[in-house]
């Protein structure tokens, strides 16, 4: 790997800190149709479709919510963040490696702060972390957007060229590849074939050109940078 230039390990956070087919996401993913059915009065099925469009026509649900039906984002983020965080399991090994990587580490997330301070606390990481950045921080604009990662770089003083981004969504690699980073996609063997083609995580054999990494097991990609074999 040629990775001597980096200085800036950014990480997404769900589906990225922890595998997806640890089926974690699906709680946020279900409360988010139960608070759009009861938001708006709507049955489930059509509060599902609803929220699925969002995601595909602006980043997030979140977003969707705000643009089209002035939506408060606070109670929403309260609500689909409230979760059994039971099934997820702290790795020590990715903890090694991340603690190891030379330079700043950072969470990136369209979740909230809560979010990523209860998910990251969790899997014991959140301490290797120098910032973390939530919807919050980016005025509530998601990735995929430019403006996020640039507020993002800005507030942590990040030349983007000594950078690399890890990411589950393959089409949230797009703008900082552009910006200069070196772009890692975490995949797995989640189904995704119920998620809008438009919006799901790339896999294995994603053909993406903004895509110079791809890796199911991301400590262990961690672990051959860290110890690249002879």
């Amino acid at each position: 790997m040629a990775l001597d230039h980096i200085r800036h390990w950014i990480f997404d956070l769900d589906n990225t800190l922890y595998r997806a087919d640890a089926q974690f996401f699906s709680q946020i993913d279900r409360k988010m149709t139960e608070y759009i059915a009861t938001y708006l009065k709507i049955d489930t099925v059509s509060a599902r479709a609803l929220q699925k469009q969002y995601l595909v026509d602006y980043g997030t649900s979140l977003s969707g919510l705000m643009a089209v039906h002035n939506m408060d984002p606070a109670e929403f983020l309260d609500f689909v963040h409230d979760v059994d965080v039971s099934m997820l399991s702290p790795n020590p090994l990715l903890r090694e490696h991340i603690k190891k990587l030379p330079g700043h580490k950072y969470i990136f997330t369209n979740g909230s702060r809560g979010h990523a301070k209860n998910i990251a606390s969790h899997l014991d990481l959140y301490d290797l972390f120098d910032g973390s950045f939530a919807i919050e921080d980016a005025d509530y604009v998601p990735k995929p957007h430019p403006a996020p990662f640039e507020v993002f770089c800005a507030r942590f003083h990040i030349d983007p060229k000594t950078a690399i981004m890890f990411e589950d969504g393959v089409r949230n690699l797009k703008v900082p590849k552009e910006m200069g980073m070196a772009t890692v996609l975490i995949h797995s063997d989640q189904d995704w074939s119920a998620e809008p083609k438009a919006v799901r995580p790339a896999g294995k054999d994603s053909q993406a050109p903004w895509v110079d990494y791809i890796t199911d097991d991301l400590a262990g990609w961690l672990g051959t940078y860290l110890h690249p074999r002879k």
